[in-house]
C-alpha cells in the first residue's frame, strides 16, 4: 500500500502561483511514477502531468505546459507541482496518483493506470 497526501492548495488571484506537495508513505520502497490530475466542478478528471521514478523527464498536458512544473525530492518521498500564471480555468481539486506498474514510463495520461490516489486539495483561482 502507498498512501498519498496532497497539500498546498488554496485561493490565489489570477496570474499568481501555488506549489502543491504530494507526500508518499507506506510502501515507499516501491518504485512508482507520480501523476497529477485535477477535477473541476461538473467536469471529468483531467490529466495534468507526470514524473517517472528515475530521471528528469516529465510529461504535461497541453493546457498547463510551460506554466506548471513537476519535481520530486526522492529522499523525502515527496513530489511537487509548481503552478505559475494561474487562471480561473485552473480552479479544481488537484490529486496526485501513483503508478507502480510502470514506474519508468513518462507518457501515461490515463487515470486508470494509477493505483493509488490522494484525497485531493482544492485550488481556487479568482479573476
Amino acid at each position: 500500500q502507498v498512501q498519498l497526501a496532497e497539500s498546498g492548495g488554496g485561493l490565489v488571484q489570477a496570474g499568481g502561483s501555488l506549489r502543491l506537495s504530494c507526500a508518499a508513505s507506506g510502501r515507499t520502497f516501491s518504485r512508482y511514477a507520480m501523476g497529477w490530475f485535477r477535477q473541476a466542478p461538473g467536469k471529468e478528471r483531467e490529466f495534468v502531468g507526470r514524473i517517472p521514478w528515475i530521471g528528469g523527464l516529465t510529461y504535461y498536458a497541453d493546457s498547463v505546459k510551460g506554466r506548471f512544473t513537476i519535481s520530486k525530492d526522492a529522499a523525502k518521498n515527496t513530489v511537487f507541482l509548481q503552478m505559475n500564471s494561474l487562471t480561473p480555468e485552473d480552479t479544481a481539486v488537484y490529486y496526485c496518483a501513483a503508478d507502480i506498474r510502470s514506474p519508468f514510463s513518462v507518457h501515461q495520461p490515463l487515470a486508470g493506470a494509477y493505483e493509488y490516489w490522494g484525497q485531493g486539495t482544492q485550488v481556487t483561482v479568482s479573476s
